[in-house]
């Protein structure tokens, strides 16, 4: 069964984009990830299908990490799929739906998309973790780094404040501290450099994914959380690897994300190549 696919990506971010709005297709966790392994497959940080969007969504778009595991956000990838469904309406405005929520989104001058990612949810069992405990300050050690801070963005984050973030080595330390039992769905794991109260720096080692240049949500929970700890104000730029995302925690607990969107190649790919 070939089935065309878009290969985008949001500051390095990449996804592949798979449109089952008009067919249904047989995606599976284990196809989804046989196609974004970067070796035999087409490689990306996410795996996206657009299925039919309904009750007010332009479209639903689920997400799958590259281990198979489904995903309740992605900010790059929201920004890259509300592009292709409002040229599709020729409209400047959509909204996308995942199983975290409703994401409108809208375009800007320049190119730039901002999404409202939602609100950030800062309860204990909202993230979730494995006990109740104070989510600006999780007791969570590794070497030098300690307490956390944690919310949810549709999706468990945690972050880590450094002063030095190119001394932190982030892949020996990210698969454990993803893994560790505080984490019952696992988490995104950010660590985080504050530069001045405008601007920050921010690596992520990505739930299911590893080191990628770009997480979005992960942008949006470093920004609450540094807010939240009187290390920056609620709008901040944020420097990842692949480049920079403007965050806004809204006063009504909304948090906005503004960045680029990009296509890098389309092609078709053969499904049944990837087993079942």
């Amino acid at each position: 069964m070939m089935v065309p696919f878009r290969k985008m990506h949001g500051l390095g971010n990449d996804f592949v984009v798979l449109d089952a709005r008009a067919t249904p297709l047989p995606i599976t966790p284990g196809r989804a990830a046989a196609i974004a392994d970067r070796r035999r497959g087409i490689g990306c940080d996410q795996f996206i299908v657009l299925e039919p969007g309904r009750d007010g969504a332009d479209v639903f778009m689920r997400i799958r990490n590259p281990d198979g595991s489904e995903s309740g956000a992605c900010g790059n990838a929201t920004r890259c799929v509300a592009s292709l469904v409002a040229a599709e309406a020729g409209r400047d405005r959509v909204v996308v739906r995942t199983i975290a929520g409703d994401l409108p989104v809208e375009a800007l001058p320049g190119g730039l998309w901002r999404a409202d990612m939602g609100p950030a949810r800062l309860g204990w069992q909202e993230v979730p973790l494995a006990a109740e405990m104070d989510t600006l300050h999780l007791p969570l050690t590794r070497g030098v780094l300690a307490e956390p801070a944690a919310c949810s963005m549709g999706n468990p984050h945690a972050t880590f404040f450094v002063p030095d973030l190119d001394a932190v080595p982030v892949e020996v330390l990210g698969p454990s501290l993803e893994h560790d039992p505080i984490f019952p769905e696992r988490a995104n794991i950010g660590f985080v450099q504050v530069l001045d109260p405008a601007h920050i720096r921010l690596t992520v080692w990505e739930r299911g994914a590893g080191l990628t240049l770009a997480c979005g949500s992960g942008a949006c929970a470093a920004l609450v959380n540094a807010a939240r700890r009187g290390l920056t104000g609620r709008h901040a730029t944020v420097a990842l690897p692949g480049g920079e995302l403007v965050i806004e925690w809204r006063d009504d607990g909304h948090v906005l994300m503004t960045g680029p969107v990009a296509t890098a190649f389309t092609g078709s790919l053969d499904l049944a190549a990837y087993g079942a």
